[in-house]
């Protein structure tokens, strides 16, 4: 006979982190876990750009539209990454709101989600009441982040700068996390990633 799923005090889980943190498969190990649905920020992001132009939404274009992002310094690119951010909030919320009023459990994870969104008192008129929990993934070795990108892009290199890029949007991400309450788990060590991020949530 085949167990139950475990309980959770949750509906939906938010899980965040920066690029190359190793989030993505951690959280699809746990939406198996508790056997719930899981939904790529990323996804919805590209959606988003396939239904607006540049006109429409000129922050949420600009990392295609502006020859000159290349030659931003990193602080800048996290500065304008997090505009992004904010500005996807919107689309994300009306997934969150559509699994509140459906009761229907979901994993949401990607870069584009923000401690603040996680922590939101209601999301489209639905309240949150505990229903909506916020992880983030952090990873504190710069160099670390240079390799997750190698073995997942090989033909791209060391990408240096963009993991200078994810390492100061993650320091960013934990201090925001701080500042509303919202949890942060450290990626490594890997091999007990999953088990950690259930004791966090269970003790939150």
């Amino acid at each position: 006979m085949q167990r139950p799923p475990p309980e959770r005090g949750w509906q939906v889980l938010v899980i965040g982190g920066a690029s190359g943190s190793g989030k993505t498969s951690v959280s699809y190990r746990l939406a198996r876990h508790f056997g719930v649905g899981i939904s790529e920020a990323d996804d919805i992001h590209l959606a988003v750009m396939r239904m607006t132009t540049p006109t429409e939404q000129p922050i949420l274009h600009r990392f295609r539209t502006d020859p000159e992002v290349p030659d931003w310094p990193p602080e800048r690119i996290v500065k304008q990454f997090i505009e992004v951010c904010e500005q996807l909030a919107p689309a994300y919320e009306a997934v969150v709101a559509n699994h509140l009023e459906s009761g229907i459990p979901l994993v949401l994870e990607g870069d584009y989600l923000l401690p603040a969104f996680a922590a939101r008192s209601a999301f489209g008129g639905f309240a949150n009441d505990g229903r909506v929990a916020g992880l983030f993934i952090h990873e504190d070795d710069e160099e670390q982040i240079v390799l997750n990108l190698l073995a997942r892009e090989p033909s791209a290199g060391r990408q240096e700068k963009r993991a200078r890029v994810s390492w100061l949007h993650s320091q960013w991400l934990v201090e925001q996390a701080d500042a509303v309450g919202g949890l942060v788990v450290p990626a490594r060590p890997w091999e007990t990633s999953l088990e950690r991020i259930i004791e966090a949530l269970g003790t939150a």
